[in-house]
């Protein structure tokens, strides 16, 4: 459903991860562009407010950096919650 929801430009970036994007020298339409090749980590079917999962994706530097995007049922968009480095 987010992958989904991403290709069909219904999604929405929080405060937070633009700010955490800012801080690694990452902007969220590198993740959004990425969102196609990036790897399941894990699923968060009961994470709240909103199921989410944690996805590995690439940056265009060669970094890997974990994501995470939720689903928000009610209005069928996807939300990036934060990003983070690995390590």
């Amino acid at each position: 459903n987010i992958v989904a929801a991403v290709r069909a430009d219904r999604f929405v970036v929080s405060w937070h991860a633009d700010e955490r994007c800012e801080e690694r020298g990452a902007t969220a339409w590198q993740l959004v562009a990425g969102i196609e090749h990036a790897e399941l980590v894990r699923e968060r079917p009961r994470s709240k407010p909103n199921p989410s999962v944690v996805l590995r994706q690439q940056l265009p530097d060669g970094s890997e950096v974990e994501a995470i995007w939720a689903w928000m049922t009610e209005s069928k968009r996807a939300l990036l919650v934060t990003v983070y480095f690995r390590d």
